[in-house]
């Protein structure tokens, strides 16, 4: 089950950051994610495409209570038919575990 079968843990202030060879190692497992950094902190970002703009709706809300069972938030931009979603650890400031669990669960919940 890989990614999506696990779940996040809470995170704390001094929790590691992913390391170089541990986003090579679960990047396989989100093809589909971009690595982009904003202000120097490591993100990652998908969007998905809709038909329009009730199916992105839903699409938002479905990641938002997903969010909150894992007690872990993206950024969430929702358009006519299209959503971006992006992962990070905010206490943090940059990569965690968590945030690959996440972008694996938002995958499965597209598709």
């Amino acid at each position: 089950m890989g990614l999506v079968g696990e779940h996040c843990e809470a995170c704390r202030r001094d929790a590691p950051k992913v390391t170089e060879q541990e986003i090579a190692e679960l990047s396989p497992e989100i093809p589909q994610w971009t690595l982009c950094e904003r202000d120097g902190i490591q993100q990652l970002e998908r969007s998905y495409d809709f038909l329009d703009f009730v199916e992105a709706l839903a699409f938002t809300n479905r990641v938002g209570e997903l969010a909150e069972i894992e007690g872990h938030h993206p950024d969430l931009l929702t358009e006519w038919g299209k959503v971006t979603v992006t992962w990070w650890s905010h206490k943090i400031k940059g990569l965690h575990r968590n945030d690959f669990i996440m972008a694996a669960k938002t995958d499965a919940l597209y598709a």
